[in-house]
């Protein structure tokens, strides 16, 4: 099949993208996005972002608002209360999901169109800060017509930071809000750190800070204590098992009966995730079964893709499943089978051409109803999964930003 794009006109803007890159602009441009914080980009940032046309883009937003019509049911926590693992569950108001992010991959369908599919969600934070910053750029050193934007909902980047702060800090002061992880500078998305630090004006507090103080909760600062209100959480449980024992015994504080608000609230990461996925019937959501509850194994198994519910960064996935692969798992329950959707060559590059992945970003306010779309990062992949492990020594790959024909 020859190589498609979203659409006649993107693929026209492809190749005026293509003809015009140099070497030399992609060099300035990745050292202003390293500028932004020196020494904190610890991830490959692709040459090219990607353009999606009005057609591509409803498609994604109409699936991510009927799952979200999902997620607000009165029992979706109900539902999803086996998704949280053993030990697992952290105390306090869940409220909602602050934050929820959908990944679709540009896939192809069977009469060889076009379509998105959702390969994973997540109740849980990414790059939100630093994409803002990133898109900048992007736009400062590329020629991006003036008919797209990165952003969703009629949002530009002054509203979409000021409704990012809104939900990270609530009715608190900024200093009575952080930005929690363990290790933080340690992490190879710490740039995003940074970059919230420096658009809500909240610190960076690694789990080792925390002090404990009856119900109450402190962070050290300049040797001084402060009063923790609420929290952004950028901690990962699934990472914090893997810690020394010292770090996770400091862990075992956010399992007490604390007087602090969550945004999101750790519980979250769970609910909404590959969990949820046998939940959903959609035409974008690849058909998807928990282990232990399938009737039979598929005789056609190459067509399917086996994930463990309790891992990120695609830790464990088996892509090219095998009958034995299913009989030595020891937890069925703690697994999916999920259909293969195939990967579109979509992106046009100067040797072979690029998977794409675009994550929407969706923002949910205390007191609103439901989630807005707000914002997105995308993910180029020549590799057989997206991410960085699965790319090396390859260019026009790694993270980058969707522009949405408006």
């Amino acid at each position: 099949m020859a190589l498609k794009d979203i659409a006649n006109m993107v693929l026209a803007l492809r190749k005026a993208y293509n003809k015009a890159f140099t070497p030399e602009a992609y060099k300035a441009f990745v050292t202003a996005t390293e500028n932004l914080h020196p020494g904190q980009l610890d991830f490959r940032i692709a040459e090219t972002p990607i353009f999606c046309d009005k057609a591509f883009t409803k498609k994604m937003i109409d699936a991510c608002e009927e799952i979200v019509d999902v997620i607000v049911q009165p029992d979706f926590k109900s539902i999803t209360d086996s998704a949280i693992p053993e030990g697992l569950r952290v105390p306090g108001n869940e409220s909602h999901s602050h934050f929820i992010a959908f990944d679709f991959g540009v896939c192809i369908n069977e009469d060889n169109e076009l379509e998105p599919q959702l390969i994973e969600m997540q109740g849980f934070p990414t790059l939100f800060a630093y994409q803002a910053y990133y898109a900048d750029i992007t736009r400062q050193y590329f020629d991006i017509p003036d008919n797209y934007s990165s952003y969703l909902s009629g949002f530009n980047k002054e509203t979409y930071l000021q409704l990012l702060k809104e939900v990270i800090i609530g009715n608190h002061q900024p200093e009575e809000v952080i930005l929690l992880e363990v290790l933080p500078h340690q992490q190879k998305t710490r740039v995003d750190f940074y970059a919230t630090e420096k658009a809500i004006g909240i610190p960076i507090v690694c789990l080792t800070e925390l002090v404990q103080e009856g119900r109450n909760l402190f962070y050290i600062k300049d040797g001084e204590k402060k009063p923790v209100k609420r929290i952004y959480n950028r901690l990962i449980f699934d990472d914090l098992q893997q810690q020394t024992a010292a770090i996770q015994e400091k862990g075992k504080i956010l399992f007490n009966d604390l007087d602090v608000e969550w945004a999101p609230h750790p519980n979250w990461f769970y609910r909404i995730s590959k969990f949820t996925l046998p939940f959903i019937k959609h035409q974008y959501v690849p058909e998807t079964n928990f282990l232990n509850q399938l009737k039979e194994i598929p005789t056609d198994l190459s067509q399917y893709v086996l994930k463990p519910l309790f891992s990120f960064a695609g830790q464990g996935v088996i892509i090219d499943v095998t009958k034995e692969d299913i009989d030595q798992v020891k937890d069925p329950q703690n697994w999916i089978l999920q259909k293969k959707v195939k990967y579109a060559d979509v992106i046009e590059t100067p040797d072979i051409p690029a998977k794409a992945e675009i994550r929407i970003f969706y923002f949910w306010k205390d007191g609103a109803a439901r989630p807005v779309a707000t914002h997105n990062l995308g993910r180029l992949s020549k590799g057989k999964m997206i991410g960085v492990r699965y790319n090396k020594d390859k260019e026009w790959v790694g993270g980058t930003i969707i522009f949405f024909e408006q």
